[in-house]
């Protein structure tokens, strides 16, 4: 292909899409001589008409249909890269509002929000923790955090972190005084840790699945808490109650047995946390590049 020729084929496929010079023209901000011209030099180099001319319009030949339906996927294309490219010379900027709660900012914000913001100088992210679900679009959010099967269908979710996991846990001093419960019925008959629905006003039922057999527990016991489980877990380790906790809270209890695991058949792993958002289309970017910095890569990444 000749120098300039990728050049004059746009030129083409813009003549041929509004079937007038004139249109044309305009559009690409040239003159209809010029653009004329150029279309003159294109056939001539290619040997085959390209365009019927007549003094009223102008329109593709059999040849130039052909040429213009394999054309215009691959200009397509071209802008797009055009388009990419340009948008990655330049830096994010804006404020980006995000809403999640307790559990996600400690454990997927804090690990990686600061990198983010150092890398990102322009970019303004604002966090807000709350307990209830919030309707984003309605709050003027940008984007959401929440476990992934909270998230609503119409929404576009990227993974953020790994599968997770609800875990009963107790100490071994407690056990001592309470048999460990074999089925989740079994808690009727212990003290149980509860935790406040901040948005129902309601207790969080525990839930529980085996065999495809879905339970919930509404539990009883000495503390109601609408935290995000500090004070629960305090109350567990002195030996108060039983609690229902993020696996990855306790892991390092039940590893060197300072707390003990009961019901493990009971709680199977779920989708861990998404980000979503309302649309793939005109995401911003400084949206964009948090995607790209909280997407989960694996346990490496």
């Amino acid at each position: 292909m000749r120098r300039g020729d990728l050049d004059d084929l746009h030129l083409f496929a813009a003549v041929a899409r509004e079937r007038s010079f004139t249109r044309a023209a305009a559009r690409l901000g040239l003159s209809p001589s010029a653009l004329s011209h150029a279309m003159r030099g294109l056939e001539e180099r290619l040997g085959v008409r390209l365009l019927q001319r007549t003094t009223r319009s102008v329109a593709p030949t059999a040849a130039g249909e052909r040429l213009l339906a394999r054309l215009a996927p691959a200009l397509h294309e071209i802008d797009a890269g055009l388009a990419a490219l340009a948008e990655a010379r330049t830096e994010p900027s804006g404020t980006v509002r995000v809403t999640t709660f307790g559990y996600i900012a400690q454990t997927v914000l804090e690990p990686r929000l600061p990198r983010f913001l150092l890398d990102h100088p322009a970019v303004e992210v604002e966090i807000h923790v709350a307990q209830e679900l919030t309707d984003i679009v309605a709050a003027g959010f940008d984007a959401g955090i929440r476990f992934g099967d909270t998230v609503e269908r119409d929404m576009v979710a990227v993974r953020v972190g790994p599968d997770l996991r609800t875990v009963v846990v107790g100490t071994p001093d407690y056990f001592e005084r309470f048999a460990p419960p074999e089925t989740p019925a079994d808690l009727a008959r212990h003290r149980c840790l509860c935790h406040r629905l901040a948005s129902a006003g309601g207790l969080l039922p525990w839930e529980f699945e085996r065999d495809g057999r879905e339970v919930q527990v509404r539990v009883t016991g000495p503390l109601i808490a609408d935290d995000d489980g500090g004070l629960a877990l305090a109350a567990v380790r002195a030996g108060a109650g039983l609690g229902y906790m993020m696996e990855e809270s306790v892991a390092a209890d039940i590893a060197s047995g300072r707390l003990v695991q009961v019901l493990a058949d009971w709680c199977p792993p779920f989708s861990g946390c998404h980000l979503y958002h309302p649309s793939r289309r005109q995401t911003p970017p400084a949206l964009r590049a948090l995607i790209d910095v909280l997407r989960w890569r694996g346990p490496s990444g």
